[in-house]
């Protein structure tokens, strides 16, 4: 094979359809924009959405929804992975260093899954109730519980 010698499959190129090139072509006179009206005139296009000054769509209809600015600073982890820490007293920076959170992690909530049989002592997090209750269980202590 030579790079002289490559063509496109058949089929897969179609001449550019020329338009207002005579009546013989299909696409003559009026060149398939129709009769009368702004789209048949030169220039005669607006922008996406415009209604012909009628409150378009996309205005008409409510604003929904809501997306948090700080959902990605907030991490979740499991009570399973903390009773695999080496630390006793876990905080934030003991996540970061044990490489369990990001390190641009502002805040951590802890939640329920996995079991945890060692006394750890929790600072400075957040925590859902059944994670509180399952390290108080096993001996834990929760100091300075972090609002949410």
């Amino acid at each position: 094979m030579k790079l002289n010698s490559i063509k496109p499959a058949e089929g897969s190129k179609q001449d550019k359809r020329r338009v207002g090139r005579g009546i013989g072509s299909g696409f003559g006179k009026t060149a398939g924009r129709g009769h009368k009206g702004q789209k048949s005139r030169t220039g005669g296009f607006h922008k996406v959405g415009f209604e012909g000054g009628q409150m378009p769509l996309q205005r008409r209809l409510p604003k929904r929804g809501f997306k948090s600015l700080t959902k990605a600073d907030t991490a979740h982890v499991r009570t399973g992975e903390l009773a695999r820490l080496p630390f006793d007293v876990i905080d934030l920076l003991a996540l970061k260093q044990a490489n369990v959170v990001a390190g641009s992690v502002t805040g951590v909530k802890i939640y329920l899954s996995g079991d945890i049989t060692r006394a750890i002592t929790v600072q400075g997090l957040s925590l859902s109730k059944g994670a509180q209750a399952a390290i108080e269980a096993a001996g834990g202590k929760i100091l300075e519980v972090a609002a949410e």
